[in-house]
């Protein structure tokens, strides 16, 4: 997903490699950790959202910090991000 966004998205390359460098190479016991190193991600139900290149692009994430995995559920725009289809 990361590859296939940044293509369409040239900007977004550099910081979702950045990220999945970082969640790669991170331990996180819980949701106050994956905080401390990306600071503007949030928690919605049982998804985290995080921030990329600033405000203009959004990673949506599954985490199941007891066995270190994530699962990306969707990179979106801003725009597309509003429309909450990915709440589905």
């Amino acid at each position: 997903r990361l590859v296939e966004f940044s293509t369409k998205h040239r900007d977004s390359s550099e910081p979702l490699q950045a990220w999945r460098k970082l969640m790669e190479f991170g331990f996180f016991k819980n949701f106050s950790e994956v905080k401390t190193v990306f600071n503007s991600v949030d928690q919605v139900r049982d998804l985290y959202v995080f921030n990329i290149c600033g405000n203009k692009y959004r990673l949506v994430a599954f985490l199941q910090f007891e066995r270190q995995l994530c699962y990306i559920k969707a990179v979106l725009t801003h725009k597309d991000y509003d429309k909450d289809g990915w709440k589905k």
